[in-house]
């Protein structure tokens, strides 16, 4: 068995054993594949295993890639920080956006998506921790922007991203994916159409699981150090 073979099925494993252990559902739970710096060649690899979803962080080498492997039905996500000079590309480009955290991003990502295509989901960045050195909205600030990105056409409010602060507890872990799930459970209750959970790498997946994430970024466990 091949290398990134082997680490889907072992990463796929841990998802569904964490999902048992938690009463949840592993079908519930969506392995994005993180695979900036690595060759197209080992995209086409994960692929033939079953991978199809794809999270990248610079514009530039995920177009080169997108070019590469059109052959494929990728589904494309954008994990990066979302600058406004690349929001078209972004919104021309790509399935999914993860790192929203202004409205003024938003609304470009709006009315740059083509007619031709469905519309682009997102996810608000939050800054669960209101870490200094990292981007998002502040837990205070979900429900306002979550409400005005609502109204906007072209694009579809799937939900909620974070990075938390690292811990090496598996309690500690838990803390601040609690305070998402409890958000993102705020903006259902207030009537919009919210399902996404974007939380949890390889050091905290499974506190991630534990408390609701539906999609987790694995990337080094699944195609090795990056170059």
């Amino acid at each position: 068995m091949h290398s990134i073979e082997k680490n889907l099925a072992q990463i796929r494993l841990q998802i569904e054993q964490a999902a048992s252990e938690y009463n949840r559902d592993s079908h519930n739970i969506s392995l994005l594949a993180v695979s900036k710096k690595k060759l197209p060649a080992d995209l086409r690899n994960a692929y033939s295993c079953g991978q199809r979803d794809f999270g990248e962080n610079f514009l530039q080498e995920a177009q080169a890639k997108m070019r590469d492997l059109s052959d494929l039905d990728i589904i494309w996500h954008f994990i990066g920080p979302v600058q406004s000079n690349k929001t078209r590309a972004l919104a021309e480009s790509f399935d999914w956006v993860h790192c929203v955290d202004r409205l003024k991003i938003a609304r470009r990502l709006s009315d740059q998506r083509p007619e031709s295509m469905p519309p682009l989901n997102i996810c608000i960045q939050v800054n669960i921790d209101l870490e200094t050195s990292k981007s998002g909205v502040a837990p205070d600030g979900i429900v306002a922007i979550a409400e005005a990105i609502c109204n906007l056409p072209k694009i579809r409010l799937r939900g909620l991203m974070a990075i938390p602060a690292q811990q090496s507890r598996f309690e500690l872990q838990r803390e601040p994916f609690a305070k998402m799930r409890q958000a993102l459970h705020d903006l259902q209750q207030r009537g919009l159409d919210c399902d996404t959970l974007s939380m949890g790498m390889s050091h905290d997946m499974r506190a991630a699981i534990a408390e609701g994430s539906t999609l987790v970024r694995i990337g080094t466990a699944i195609f090795g150090e990056r170059l």
